[in-house]
């Protein structure tokens, strides 16, 4: 009963820490594109519509994440005047997203046979 807290526990931590590396990246992604302007906040904002796109994704299947995550990045990052092409938004959407997946699912992967359950 108590490794099933624990996981409970770490996969709370481990929602968390998506959340976080997908601010991470997105606050990478508008500096590099220069954008100077509340870049903590609007890396929030791309964050959290990230994240809902991901989270939408994989309640249909985990294909979905890939596909919702990339479109809720693009889909905010049009309303943040960033000078980048749609095919290129895209692009970069679909790479924060599979890193921070792939992070993520190792990571958790690694917790889940450090405490037994798997």
């Amino acid at each position: 009963m108590l490794y099933r807290i624990v996981t409970l526990i770490g996969a709370l931590v481990f929602v968390v820490a998506l959340f976080g590396l997908l601010w991470f990246l997105c606050k990478k992604f508008l500096e590099h594109h220069g954008v100077e302007d509340q870049v903590s906040g609007r890396a929030t904002v791309l964050a959290t519509w990230t994240f809902a796109g991901i989270a939408v994704g994989l309640v249909f299947a985990v294909v979905g994440a890939f596909v919702l995550g990339p479109w809720a990045f693009y889909r905010t990052l049009r309303g943040h005047d960033v000078n980048i092409s749609d095919g290129a938004a895209v692009w970069w959407g679909f790479g924060i997203v599979a890193l921070s997946l792939g992070a993520i699912a190792a990571g958790f992967m690694g917790f889940l046979m450090l405490v037994g359950a798997y």
